[in-house]
């Protein structure tokens, strides 16, 4: 796991050279056909050679929770288990790796100091104002929750705090256990003036092999502007700049500005996450004598 551009792909496919291992995507972008080049997906050939489960497994007007992640992926690991190989996540999606390994409640309990804040909030902005901020994540509960019914809305924000995901969507889903094997958790870090360089580097790399006419391909294919795929970081800002509402410099400029953002966003993500082992990405000495321990039994996991 780490952040956007911070060469897991490269690390994954050194690691299967060394170890049984059998790659599945934990890239929430990667998962939708169609979507290549804005999301670095590996070449084909590459692809040929190093199989990565969960990759162009969905269309991209398809929903595609984190419990169905969850539950999919734990398919592909039982499968290799059962070919005698190691299932290997990649990718950068704190929540699709945590509801992984970690399984999903179907609620999660009361959260004393988060509440105490949102109380806060209300009396400052009102609670029409969070009943704003409930419809900008998960628009089905706000539509049902009143934004007077202050127990609900505080609830229904306390979740999707707590877990990232809608209410909605997980009152839709049954629990999931977390996962009865060990787990070994390797973090990729960069030093953030590199990592920066490597973001710009990369998006603009990404619009010179074809981002803008991808993006056109999914829009004239029906993928509408406010699914989750059109909503990743890079096809936003290009879909923005195909309606007409920005420049194309511009359309750069913010396209890198999310990117940062996102990697900024993924390194609190996985630096919350207990049990990392961090590796320096430009110098990964030591991962594979760690995963080399850890299959031998050595030093085991969670």
């Amino acid at each position: 796991m780490g952040p956007t551009a911070s060469g897991k792909t490269d690390q994954a496919l050194a690691l299967a050279d060394a170890f049984p291992l059998a790659l599945i995507n934990a890239d929430s972008a990667q998962i939708y056909r169609g979507m290549d080049v804005g999301t670095a997906k590996p070449p084909a050939e590459v692809r040929a050679r190093y199989p990565h489960a969960l990759m162009d497994f969905r269309d991209p007007a398809e929903p595609f929770s984190a419990g169905d992640y969850a539950r999919a992926a734990r398919q592909e690991a039982e499968a290799a288990f059962a070919r005698e190989r190691v299932p290997c996540l990649v990718g950068g999606t704190g929540l699709y790796f945590r509801a992984f390994a970690e399984g999903l409640a179907a609620m999660p309990g009361a959260d004393d100091a988060l509440r105490q804040r949102l109380r806060d909030e209300a009396s400052q902005i009102g609670w029409a104002g969070l009943h704003q901020r409930l419809a900008a994540v998960d628009a089905e509960a706000a539509a049902r929750i009143h934004p007077g019914d202050s127990q609900r809305l505080q609830r229904a924000l306390e979740v999707y705090e707590l877990t990232g995901r809608p209410l909605s969507a997980l009152q839709r889903e049954p629990d999931l256990p977390p996962v009865a094997y060990p787990i070994l958790r390797l973090g990729l870090w960069l030093p953030r003036e590199e990592l920066w360089r490597r973001i710009e580097t990369r998006f603009r790399t990404m619009l010179a092999e074809g981002l803008v006419a991808e993006v056109e391909a999914l829009l004239a294919a029906g993928v509408g502007a406010d699914t989750p795929a059109l909503r990743a970081v890079g096809y936003r800002q290009v879909a923005d700049y195909l309606r007409g509402e920005t420049t194309y410099e511009r359309m750069v400029e913010r396209g890198i500005v999310a990117t940062r953002r996102l990697a900024k966003r993924q390194l609190t993500w996985f630096r919350r996450t207990p049990g990392v082992d961090w590796f320096r990405a430009d110098d990964p000495a030591g991962i594979e004598a760690r995963v080399a321990d850890f299959l031998a039994g050595r030093c085991g996991g969670e």
